[in-house]
């Protein structure tokens, strides 16, 4: 029989302070939130990274079962794993000053040289809920080669180092399960691929 446990909710929350500690990049803050619980009233300071939302998307040839996955280096991955910093991942871009849709049209040229239309978005989520407000679109897309108008690769200018790679479904599928795939929006999306697009052939 399942244990069920009754969590006491938190009422009147509210922002009692904001610290600024940095705008250098992304606007970090240091938040101090009051909130009353079994009526007591108690606080809490948490540090937010404020850098906007973004989309990402993984891109499917339908006919050949492939996907297109990127390349490219990561400053915390080298920070943490102290290899060479680069991560397998989906494409994907922050949102400025456009709407998702036309970010990830725009992220999917410049990244990998495709220029697709008609993007479905699947579902959105939160990245890292404990530090960020950041909230990704996720969206699957279709492609062949008559999409094909560029190399990609990235912005020069944003010292993007993108290499485009292509995959077997089920061959990038193997390389999460083995941990050779970490990037979470890209372990999402392909597990949305396993169970709503290779399981409806079956």
């Amino acid at each position: 029989m399942p244990i069920v446990v009754q969590l006491n909710e938190m009422e009147n929350i509210r922002i009692n302070s904001i610290k600024n500690l940095s705008r250098e990049k992304y606007l970090i803050n240091q938040y101090e939130i009051g909130f009353e619980r079994n009526l007591e009233t108690s606080s809490i300071n948490r540090i937010v990274v404020e850098r906007g939302h973004g989309a990402a998307i993984l891109l499917i040839n339908k006919a050949t079962e492939k996907i297109i996955l990127i390349k490219q280096f990561r400053t915390p991955v080298f920070v943490n794993e102290g290899k060479d910093g680069f991560l397998i991942e989906v494409c994907a871009g922050i949102i400025e000053n456009e709407d998702s849709y036309s970010t990830i049209l725009r992220e999917v040229e410049e990244e990998t040289g495709y220029q697709i239309s008609k993007p479905e978005k699947v579902f959105e989520a939160y990245m890292s809920p404990g530090i960020m407000t950041e909230m990704i679109d996720l969206y699957i897309g279709y492609y062949d080669l008559s999409m094909k108008i560029s190399d990609g690769g990235g912005l020069e200018a944003e010292s993007e180092w993108i290499t485009v790679l292509e995959f077997n479904l089920i061959d990038a599928l193997q390389m999460m399960k083995k941990g050779e795939i970490k990037d979470a929006k890209t372990i999402i999306l392909l597990q949305y691929a396993e169970l709503h697009l290779m399981n409806s052939k079956k």
